[in-house]
């Protein structure tokens, strides 16, 4: 029957197979060969491509502002990941209890996954962290917190928090409702059975909805790990004129490289450093799929 129905699978496969191998596939082999390579301009001809072996990635290594944007992904991936995902964990666990009007705080919570980056970011950078009429600085002044609510949130000291605080805002639905799809799978007969062995909301959760989660955070976490590496738009709006160490990503210094983006203009183009940093924020998330599916080995939990 399967051998009947080969030119049917054919015919079906074969313009998703194309379409992936053209769209995905072949950019990633040309980039990941482009690495390797001494490239000026994106758009330069294969012969114009001179090798250099592994010269690109030693560059990129010594260079601080690149080392810089790696220490900023990395305090994104982390600090905020433990917050979105606390959020959107325990927003997950409060939406899927008994409790009213549960349609109306998920589609609230997600709402700021609807309003695009560019516009969500300048609504922060003018309307939130403003010190002469932001919301921090009414909300600060109104607590009695004068001193505070003069604060300048988008300073050299403070800029990659305020920006990372601005992310993390919008992301926290997002993930709230992969894990409120997670939670609503586990069978209601195992919360009934921990119940009737008197165990509270808190032992409920950390015994029953934790455990059976596990995919669900695996998930999560591969997923955040593709946001933050793909990380980008908020360092533009954060730092539009000039990178900064603050707000800089690799993905930033990528667009530096191979278009010139900066006022500056300090920055020569290096398309084959660029195609370099791709390979890398790809190796990236390679590494931490493996290791999350190694430490999160299936889903068979014994309640």
């Amino acid at each position: 029957m399967l051998k009947a129905n080969k030119p049917v699978i054919l015919i079906f496969l074969g313009p998703a197979v194309l379409c992936y191998a053209l769209v995905f596939l072949y950019p990633t082999l040309r980039t990941t060969v482009m690495s390797f390579f001494a490239v000026e301009s994106v758009s330069d001809p294969i012969a114009k491509w001179g090798f250099n072996g592994l010269a690109n990635y030693k560059k990129l290594f010594t260079t601080p502002i690149f080392i810089q944007s790696l220490k900023n992904i990395g305090r994104i991936w982390f600090f905020g990941g433990c917050g979105v995902m606390f959020l959107a964990l325990f927003f997950a666990a409060a939406l899927t209890s008994d409790l009213k009007g549960t349609k109306f705080f998920r589609s609230v919570i997600y709402l700021p996954n609807v309003v695009s980056a560019v516009a969500m970011g300048t609504m922060w950078i003018n309307y939130v962290y403003n010190s002469e009429y932001g919301l921090l600085r009414g909300a600060l002044s109104t607590l009695g917190f004068e001193a505070a609510s003069h604060t300048l949130w988008t300073s050299p000291g403070l800029l990659f928090w305020s920006m990372l605080a601005a992310y993390c805002f919008g992301m926290v639905g997002y993930h709230m409702l992969i894990f409120i799809s997670g939670i609503e799978q586990i069978p209601r007969d195992y919360y009934e059975a921990a119940l009737l062995e008197g165990a509270n909301v808190f032992q409920r959760f950390i015994h029953v909805t934790v455990p059976n989660m596990r995919g669900v955070i695996r998930t999560n976490v591969v997923m955040w790990t593709v946001f933050t590496v793909g990380f980008f738009v908020w360092g533009q709006l954060f730092s539009p004129v000039n990178l900064s160490n603050d707000t800089v990503a690799p993905m930033n210094y990528m667009y530096e490289l191979v278009f010139g983006a900066s006022s500056s203009a300090a920055t020569a183009r290096d398309t084959g450093s660029g195609a370099a940093i791709g390979v890398i924020l790809m190796l990236i998330v390679i590494g931490v799929f493996f290791a999350t599916n190694f430490i999160v080995r299936n889903d068979d939990t014994e309640v």
